[in-house]
């Protein structure tokens, strides 16, 4: 999608206000210890609560849709869902300002990162938002997830072709 283009723009202003009012509730949560080992679950809640409410969101769409059709991911398909569902930890606790300027720097090239690196803290920041694939596969792989689980995490902004890999990205795009 073009960065220019209203549809680009109207995304980014859905994943601003969804950042800023995200909320997870004890019913939500509650319903992960049952899918979920104890160390997945602790993973999950050290995340910031903007990139929980998103994983929540991603395995919802996972779940009511198979890559565009109106199809369910298939509900057996573990490794999926909680690769959607932590896909993000490595985040950390990024803030608001240098996931924008993150974002603007995918759209417009580096010399965002160049305009508005003397903010404290903002070059790891977009560091840790570049790399938070990887970041985030390791984090998975230290709470026991599947090798696939992983994987799918790792690539998660490259699928391998394969159509979990694929249905993840579309979840993430989407969500």
């Amino acid at each position: 999608m073009n960065a220019g283009s209203l549809a680009w723009w109207g995304g980014k202003m859905r994943q601003a206000r969804r950042h800023l009012f995200a909320s997870v509730g004890p019913a939500e949560r509650a319903t992960l210890t049952g899918w979920l080992t104890p160390a997945q679950l602790a993973l999950f809640n050290s995340m910031h609560i903007a990139d929980q409410r998103h994983g929540l969101d991603v395995v919802a769409w996972l779940r009511t849709r198979d890559a565009g059709t109106e199809r369910a991911a298939d509900p057996a398909d573990r490794d999926l869902l909680v690769a959607g569902l932590l896909h993000d930890a490595g985040k950390g606790w990024t803030g608001f300002v240098p996931r924008v300027a993150y974002s603007l720097g995918q759209a417009y090239g580096p010399s965002v990162a160049r305009l508005v690196r003397w903010w404290p803290g903002m070059t790891r920041d977009l560091e840790r938002l570049r790399t938070h694939a990887e970041t985030s596969a390791t984090l998975a792989q230290a709470v026991g997830c599947s090798p696939r689980t992983v994987e799918l995490i790792r690539h998660q902004e490259d699928p391998t072709g394969d159509a979990a890999s694929e249905r993840l990205r579309l979840a993430d795009e989407a969500s």
